[in-house]
């Protein structure tokens, strides 16, 4: 009989990919809500950080365990409050604030806790979202918005501007904003720019990486 063949690698989510290239070799780093822990495990192998992981569900926290991470089961809206200030150079916090239940204390609790802090999510003000819900009157299922209203886990949808007003709100400086995908260049363009994005990248962007310097 045969040898069975190996299941192909997952494809990197591109987000995931860009908040690597972000980290400083050596760095300590939390990420909540890491899911499978596909990013710590490319922190770790890429950058050779020291990664600590938070993630609801134990099927998550399982799959980090076989990965050889260190990762608890937490929730990102009841236990960032444990942690003591600074004690990581980075917390990550990729595509999980639109479903946590208060984002501003989320937010005031890894600036507290992290000197850099990187969040991405989708952006609601992207062109086809807002032509969605204008031209056909529902909710739009789309690439990084893929679930119908009724079985989304996303809570606070957000804009890039409504971020950007939010980090005004905290007092958090915007280091610089990564933006995916583009009205012209299609999912695959990236931009970076220093600080916060403007009202074209609001429009155009699939999604956004914005990296808080919280020192």
């Amino acid at each position: 009989m045969a040898a069975a063949m190996p299941a192909p690698p997952r494809a990197t989510r591109a987000d995931l990919a860009r908040i690597a290239e972000l980290v400083s070799h050596g760095a300590r780093v939390l990420d909540i809500g890491c899911g499978d822990g596909q990013l710590l495990e490319i922190m770790r192998d890429e950058r050779g950080v020291d990664g600590r992981g938070i993630e609801l569900s134990q099927t998550g926290v399982n799959a980090c365990v076989s990965r050889g991470l260190s990762v608890i089961q937490g929730d990102a809206d009841t236990d960032l409050a444990d942690y003591p200030d600074r004690a990581f150079d980075f917390v990550i916090l990729s595509q999980t604030i639109q479903a946590t239940q208060n984002p501003r204390e989320v937010m005031t609790q890894m600036m507290r806790i992290g000197r850099r802090v990187i969040v991405s999510f989708p952006n609601f003000g992207h062109w086809k979202v807002r032509t969605h819900v204008a031209l056909r009157g529902r909710m739009p299922v789309t690439s990084s918005l893929g679930y119908e209203w009724w079985e989304t886990p996303n809570i606070h949808l957000c804009t890039l501007t409504d971020f950007t007003a939010l980090c005004d709100l905290l007092g958090a400086d915007v280091e610089r904003t990564i933006t995916l995908g583009s009205m012209f260049g299609g999912s695959g363009a990236v931009r970076t720019q220093k600080g916060p994005p403007g009202w074209w990248a609001n429009l155009t962007a699939e999604q956004a990486i914005f990296v808080l310097d919280c020192q």
